[in-house]
């Protein structure tokens, strides 16, 4: 039976059984000092207190879950994959070696099996998904579509967490330090230079603004104007309406109703977001 690949699956796809792919695929241990950090590794922090937490339960109980590693390119040890958690847990515990599959991958396959590991566990901040994303992209010359299918995420998510990166440094770091939400960062992007979006990002910090609030901040500064018709109170059915649509399609959406019926605006920042949209319309 042909086995479809493991990367967009979840972790349990990455790592085959010894009755599946063989004893060379079964977990072994290794020393704890072979295994070298993936420079690829797209998470950049682990919190104190998680990697505290989970190193008193490896000192209890041991790691669960073998490490996935492929031989080192200069022959020198192995170079981690998948598990920069349990890789410090495990060293902070002072466990002498660690459980761990010895995969043969290149660069590419190492970061999309690294990403895929922290996607599906929900480890990655917005901006770190974006980097990881942008490595396919710029450096091994992946199409977003390519890098969809291979993390198991729509086209219009990998390119709307790109946008991410276009934002100023201020912006970015209240994102990564959890100040801003991703959402508000999206709406900032509708403004059109660096130098508004983060006069428009202080303003939302210190107001403490919602999304909603920061969507309409954005809109009075870019002179977008409601018509009267529309300047109602929105119901609570129009807002969840808003946000299912918003949710399914990965950008934001206006509904605006009127005595016979209404229109949808669905919004799109970028021309490659456009034909995602358009697949994904189509397709359904």
């Amino acid at each position: 039976m042909t086995r479809k690949s493991g990367l967009g699956r979840g972790l349990d796809a990455l790592i085959p059984s010894a009755l599946e792919a063989g004893d060379e695929a079964a977990a072994r241990p290794i020393e704890v000092g072979e295994v070298r950090p993936n420079p690829r590794q797209p998470r950049r922090e682990i919190p104190r207190a998680e990697l505290e937490e989970l190193t008193a339960s490896i000192r209890e109980h041991g790691v669960l879950q073998p490490l996935v590693v492929t031989p080192a390119p200069d022959g020198k040890g192995f170079l981690l994959i998948a598990g920069e958690r349990r890789l410090q847990a495990a060293r902070l515990a002072g466990l002498p070696t660690v459980p761990a599959v010895v995969r043969v991958a290149d660069e590419r396959l190492s970061l999309e099996l690294a990403l895929v590991e922290n996607l599906q566990r929900q480890d990655l901040d917005p901006l770190e998904a974006a980097e990881g994303y942008r490595q396919l992209v710029e450096d091994f010359g992946l199409t977003h579509e390519d890098v969809a299918r291979r993390v198991g995420k729509n086209r219009s998510t990998v390119s709307n967490t790109l946008r991410l990166l276009k934002l100023p440094a201020t912006v970015r770091q209240a994102l990564a330090s959890g100040k801003m939400s991703e959402g508000h960062a999206r709406a900032l992007l509708a403004l059109p230079n660096p130098q508004a979006q983060a006069a428009a990002a202080q303003t939302v910090l210190k107001r403490g603004l919602s999304v909603r609030q920061t969507e309409e901040l954005v809109q009075r500064l870019t002179g977008q104007r409601r018509r009267s018709g529309s300047a109602r109170r929105r119901s609570p059915e129009e807002a969840d309406i808003e946000e299912r649509l918003r949710r399914a399609l990965g950008t934001k959406v206006t509904l605006r109703r009127s005595r016979g019926g209404g229109t949808v605006v669905i919004h799109y920042y970028s021309e490659e977001e456009l034909e995602a949209l358009i697949d994904r319309l189509v397709s359904g």
